[in-house]
């Protein structure tokens, strides 16, 4: 039975994916700071997991922007079960002009955005080429162009991006696959502090499930070929402004 880490398990992205690989019969560890609005299949517990044997989620409760946390935590399940699927999905977005940015907020993008997949690559690459494992980052769109009023959130996914690049080469040889996946504006929860959002025509955004179908495509390649990237952007561009 193969097993999976997914990061940001908690909704969104995150939540469809760490289903999605459990309803394939993997065993998935879901890593979030916290869970309240996760769904049924997520009950409380902690590193010292809980097994739900019906659907295979094991929620693991972690602040991955504390290194500290997150690397005892890492250890510890790395210690009872070896990684095959690592799938970095846990992101922070604070949009608006860079000087009226929080230091702090800044620097919490940079640690759950960046530095945490850093973290968890390195912790876990031993296992995953013992396991000829996959890799798979959910950058963004942002990563790719100029993001007027986005510029520490882009700058923190082509972060991402760049190091999956990198990172692939240096793996490649040992059977590691390392897949990039940039969708652009995705109809979730992640920009309910924004003073913008998706708008109602469904032609302008995306869904979880359509990131989800990526990522199936990534693990159904053939071995021996690697969708190295794959971008996911709605047949509409539109978003609109926040009632203030």
């Amino acid at each position: 039975m193969k097993t999976a880490l997914v990061t940001g398990a908690s909704s969104g992205i995150g939540l469809a994916i760490s289903q999605y690989l459990a309803g394939r019969g993997i065993k998935v560890y879901g890593i979030a700071r916290r869970f309240e609005n996760a769904c049924a299949d997520f009950e409380d517990s902690n590193v010292n997991h809980e097994e739900h044997n019906d659907n295979m989620l094991v929620k693991v409760k972690c602040d991955i922007s504390n290194t500290e946390e997150l690397v005892k935590c890492i250890k510890k399940i790395s210690k009872k079960q070896k990684i095959d699927i690592l799938v970095n999905c846990a992101g922070i977005g604070i949009f608006g002009p860079h000087e009226q940015l929080d230091p702090f907020a800044i620097e919490q993008m940079v640690s759950v955005n960046l530095t945490a997949p850093l973290i968890i690559a390195n912790l876990l690459l031993r296992h995953l080429k013992e396991t000829k494992g996959i890799i798979i980052n959910i950058s963004s769109t942002a990563a790719k162009k100029i993001s007027t009023y986005g510029c520490a959130y882009a700058a923190t996914k082509a972060g991402l991006s760049h190091f999956s690049d990198s990172l692939f080469h240096e793996a490649r040889k040992s059977g590691v696959r390392v897949v990039t996946i940039c969708p652009d504006i995705t109809k979730t929860e992640f920009y309910k502090n924004a003073d913008f959002k998706e708008c109602d025509d469904e032609y302008c955004f995306l869904f979880a499930e359509d990131i989800v179908r990526a990522v199936d495509f990534a693990l159904s390649c053939r071995e021996g070929a690697v969708a190295r990237e794959l971008t996911l952007m709605p047949q509409k561009f539109r978003i609109d402004r926040k009632k203030q």
